[in-house]
């Protein structure tokens, strides 16, 4: 009652011209601020990061797939390659994507390279794939089926969408909305200030106890491969002498893994400090305190703040045992 007597001049006490520019300056800032949120948005999910999608179809159609998603997915994914069932053309170029795979090598190449989803697209006459879309959910990778061919998947998550203009069912072993993503992309950049600051204070001790014992480098990176076969630099604290890979030929005869699929040796000469006494006893060093209390691991906290890894999820894949992640480390760094 009080804002209406206001804004008709049935209340004297207060500016009326001001009541309009708070009006005005609030929506302004309304919009502002929406047409900001929103550009952070379509950055954030459709941008430097967009989603990799290989296209799974057959020769007849694949010219008209492929000119579908390319034209018509609206900025959503990026075509990092197609699959051509029914006939042998890896290595061919339609409409500027190449044919990456066939059907017999299909699985391999979407568990070795970045593969975040897989389109599916065969006529009726084809024969339903079920045993491959199978495959593609185990390994966590989305995949979207055209509506008409989709049955019973082992996916726990189904949901229809659009995809171009084709409408799909699209499965997966789990979703989570865009807030979700959000929720936890926030979690993730606490945790890694948090545990980048940690890391800042730790270095202040291991750093000068690595570079006397070991002078050089007091962090290595190294490639590993992370979700969907993405790869990325992964930071640790050195635990190994600079040489540690020249060191490993001659060590090679001590491996105690006997296919040579790992290395792991009872003593490591070249982890830093650590020394093999006269009567057989081992000493330790710094490089072995630093693995024992896991301090190396700290400056993945890095990883995390830039977005590679995240406080909760699965393994990278490569180096997942401590030996194979330090050795191959040394040699990087």
């Amino acid at each position: 009652m009080f804002r209406i007597l206001f804004t008709f001049k049935e209340a004297e006490n207060y500016s009326r011209l001001v009541l309009g520019y708070t009006a005005a300056l609030y929506l302004l800032l309304s919009y502002v601020l929406r047409c900001l949120w929103k550009n952070c948005l379509r950055k954030y999910f459709g941008g430097a990061e967009k989603r990799s999608l290989l296209i799974v179809t057959v020769s007849d159609i694949v010219d008209t797939v492929i000119d579908n998603i390319k034209n018509k997915n609206y900025g959503d994914y990026f075509v990092t390659g197609v699959c051509i069932l029914d006939e042998k053309a890896k290595g061919r170029v339609i409409d500027g994507v190449t044919v990456v795979a066939d059907e017999d090598d299909l699985v391999e190449y979407v568990c070795r390279e970045w593969v975040d989803e897989v389109f599916i697209n065969i006529p009726e006459s084809e024969p339903y794939p079920a045993e491959l879309l199978d495959k593609f959910i185990e390994m966590g990778v989305v995949v979207h089926m055209k509506l008409a061919k989709s049955q019973n998947l082992l996916g726990k998550k189904q949901f229809v969408e659009h995809l171009g203009t084709y409408t799909v069912l699209t499965t997966s072993i789990n979703s989570v909305s865009r807030r979700q993503i959000i929720l936890k992309r926030m979690m993730d950049i606490a945790g890694g200030l948090a545990g980048c600051i940690i890391t800042g204070i730790l270095c202040i001790f291991v750093a000068p106890a690595i570079y006397i014992q070991s002078p050089g480098q007091i962090f290595f990176k190294q490639t590993r491969v992370g979700k969907n076969g993405k790869m990325f630099q992964m930071y640790k604290f050195r635990s190994m002498y600079m040489d540690a890979e020249e060191r490993k030929v001659e060590l090679m005869k001590e491996n105690r893994v006997q296919d040579g699929m790992m290395f792991k040796l009872d003593f490591d000469p070249r982890i830093i400090g650590s020394k093999k006494l006269p009567d057989g006893t081992i000493k330790k060093g710094v490089g072995n305190f630093i693995r024992d209390w896991s301090l190396d691991e700290f400056p993945q906290f890095f990883n995390v703040l830039k977005g590679d890894m995240s406080l909760v999820g699965v393994r990278d894949i490569i180096g997942t045992t401590r030996e194979n992640s330090s050795i191959y480390a040394a040699c990087v760094a």
